[in-house]
C-alpha cells in the first residue's frame, strides 16, 4: 500500500528533523508547500504563474491556487508509492480539497502524524535563543548556555540580544495562531481515523522510533 502521509506539529516541535528522517527511511518525496511553490514558479507551470501574481504583490495566495499547485505536484510520477505532505493543508477548505484531489488522482491520505509538544515546552524551546552582539555566536538558555554566565564562549563579549522572532510575545502569538489553525484539522483527521499522535517531547531518536512504529503498522 502506498504511504501517503501528512505531517503536522507546532513551530519548534521538530517537524523538519522528522520529515528528513521519514523521507530518507521510506524513500518517498517530501512535498513541502514552500518548495513546490518555488519550483512551480521557476518552471512557470500554469498554477506557478498564477501564484506569482499574488506573491509579487505581497498578497496571500488563495486556496484554489495553493490546491492547484499541490495537485500538480501530486500528479507527478514519483508520488505513486507515497509522499510526505508538509505545510498543507493549513485550513479546512484545503483539507476538503486534498480529499477531492486524493480521490481524483487515486492518492488518498493513509496517515497523518502529529508531533505533539505542549505549548509551554515550545515556549521554552523557542524563546531560549540569544545571540552575542559582538560576534554573533548563538546560545540557548536551556539547551546551550554560555559556559560562564553572561560571557560569550567565543569572544568573551558581555552583550547579548534576542531576535524579534524569538521574543516571548512574538512566539506566544505565533503558537496561538498555529493552535487555532491546527485544532479543526486534528479533529477532522481524528474523525477519519487517520490521526496518529507522537510525543515530541523526547530525544530526537526516540521521537523517530515512535514515528517509525506508527508507519510500519499503517
Amino acid at each position: 500500500m502506498a504511504m501517503n502521509l501528512m505531517l503536522m506539529g507546532l513551530p519548534g516541535a521538530g517537524k523538519g528533523t522528522q520529515a528528513e528522517r521519514i523521507v530518507d527511511t521510506y524513500k518517498i518525496p517530501h512535498i513541502s508547500t514552500g518548495d513546490i511553490f518555488r519550483a512551480a514558479m521557476k518552471n512557470e507551470t500554469p498554477m506557478g504563474l498564477e501564484a506569482k501574481k499574488y506573491i509579487d504583490k505581497g498578497e496571500l495566495v488563495p486556496d484554489e491556487v495553493t490546491n492547484g499547485i499541490v495537485k500538480e505536484r501530486l500528479a507527478q510520477a514519483d508520488t505513486k508509492d507515497g509522499f510526505l505532505l508538509d505545510g498543507f493543508p493549513r485550513n479546512m477548505a484545503q483539507a476538503k480539497a486534498l480529499e477531492e484531489i486524493g480521490k481524483e488522482l487515486d492518492r488518498p491520505l493513509t496517515g497523518v502524524i502529529n508531533i505533539h509538544v505542549d505549548p509551554e515546552s515550545l515556549m521554552e524551546r523557542l524563546t531560549g535563543r540569544y545571540i552575542c552582539r559582538a560576534c554573533g555566536a548563538t546560545y540557548h538558555k536551556v539547551f546551550n548556555p554560555t559556559k560562564v554566565e553572561g560571557t560569550c564562549d567565543r569572544c568573551g563579549g558581555h552583550e547579548f540580544f534576542q531576535r524579534e522572532d524569538d521574543k516571548p510575545e512574538t512566539v506566544k502569538n505565533r503558537l496561538e495562531v498555529n493552535i487555532k489553525m491546527n485544532t479543526p484539522l486534528l479533529d477532522f483527521y481524528k474523525e477519519q481515523n487517520l490521526l496518529h499522535e507522537v510525543n515530541g517531547n523526547q530525544e530526537i531518536d526516540k521521537v523517530f522510533a515512535d514515528v517509525k512504529s506508527v508507519l510500519d503498522n499503517l
